[in-house]
Formats: C-alpha cells, structure tokens, sequence
C-alpha cells in the first residue's frame, strides 16, 4: 500500500507503451467500469474529484502510513491526469471510492502491474477517516478485487504494509491475504524507514473463500 505511486514526482514516471492487442482486456484502457455494491460505488477519477480527494487523504491519520499525498488541490488534479495516461498505457488503474446516492470522492483503490500482463500486480487504498469502520472498506475491496481477478485477470496479487501500520494489516485480515516476509527498510517516509509487511491474494485462493462476487469463471486457466 504505502509504495504505490501517488505523488507529484510520480507524473515523471516513464510509461511502458503497450498496444491494445498486446493487453489482456483492453476495454478498461479506454475507460473503468463502474463497479457498484450495495452502497459503495467505485467508477473512474475526475478532475473534480481533486478537491475532495484533498480533503479526505491529506490528514496525517490517514497518511500517516502511505507515500505521500499531493499537498495541494492542484497537486491531485496533476495525479488524476497521470492515472489516465498510466491506464491508457496498460499499467494501472485507479478508482474513486464513492457511496451510492452520493457521488463525492471519499478515498481511492489503486492497482498496478508488477509482471507484464498483470500475472502479478500490487493494490492500495486510501479512505477518509470519518468513513473507516463503516464497512466502506470491505465492499469496496470486493469489488476492486474481482476486478482485479476477472478483468484484468491478475494471478498473484500484493500488498505492503508499514509493521506499525494495525490498520492496513487487519484489512488484510478482513480479505483473506497472506503475510508472507517482512521486507526491512523497504519504505522511506519523512526520512525514516519502515519495515513493511508483504501479504498476497491468490486468484484460486480468492475463488475458494467465496469473495467472487458475481460467480462467473473466466475463460483462461490461471
């Protein structure tokens, strides 16, 4: 969580050019479907999510742990810009975390390729605390999975987390992932560095505990 890219610095970061053909499912290249729950709706980014994005993630409870969030409105309207051209190239993806009924931007769920063609990829979020222990974050994490399993058809999915952060690893906890290591030094915040816990999601282990929300096999063999 704490290492996806989410930063102004991260707009100089090269794109891997892929072509269409080349993409596993490229529908979502050109735009994300909208994934919706019982009460949270996760869909796109827009531009005019940067002011309330500001507003929910630049607190230090909820950035405490995670790399730095853009310190201005403008610096977030910069980050929504970079997650087009990151998801047109093939690599990400980015969703703005919302509530059915209300529309506003209130944290976000990020994947990224770490293996070409999405075999491994990592995710993060981000959610505003007035919204934490509301079940915001499960629903949410359901639904970004079974993106992440059946559209892009990830195989193996990581996460890494501060050791001192109780939250992200109980929302491990809360979507079955699996500590694998402790990766020490791996993540430099305010000039100090944290070990971080590395959990993982397998796809056959995600099918088998039940999260699939729509019960569709894919049509490759993972």
């Amino acid at each position: 969580m704490e290492n996806m890219p989410y930063q102004d610095a991260a707009l100089d970061t090269p794109l891997i050019q892929r072509s269409p053909v080349d993409s596993i499912n490229s529908d979502w290249q050109r735009g994300l479907p909208v994934l919706t729950g019982k009460r949270v709706v996760l869909r796109e980014l827009r531009r005019s999510d940067a002011a309330s994005l500001f507003a929910m993630l630049t607190s230090e409870e909820v950035s405490r742990f995670i790399s730095p969030p853009p310190m201005t409105v403008e610096g977030f309207e910069r980050f929504i810009e970079w997650t087009y051209q990151q998801q047109r190239a093939g690599v990400y993806a980015c969703f703005a975390v919302t509530l059915r009924g209300f529309d506003t931007a209130i944290g976000i769920f990020q994947v990224r390729e770490i293996e070409q063609q999405f075999q491994t990829a990592e995710w993060g979020f981000a959610i505003g605390s007035p919204f934490w222990g509301t079940g915001v974050f499960q629903e949410g994490a359901s639904l970004m999975l079974e993106f992440v399993f059946e559209t892009l058809e990830v195989h193996r999915l990581e996460a890494r987390a501060a050791v001192q952060n109780g939250r992200g690893h109980g929302a491990m906890r809360k979507v079955n992932g699996v500590r694998e290591a402790i990766l020490r030094h791996s993540f430099l915040r305010n000039g100090q560095f944290y070990d971080q816990v590395l959990s993982s999601i397998f796809y056959g282990d995600w099918r088998a505990s039940g999260q699939a929300i729509h019960g569709l096999l894919p049509q490759h063999v993972h």
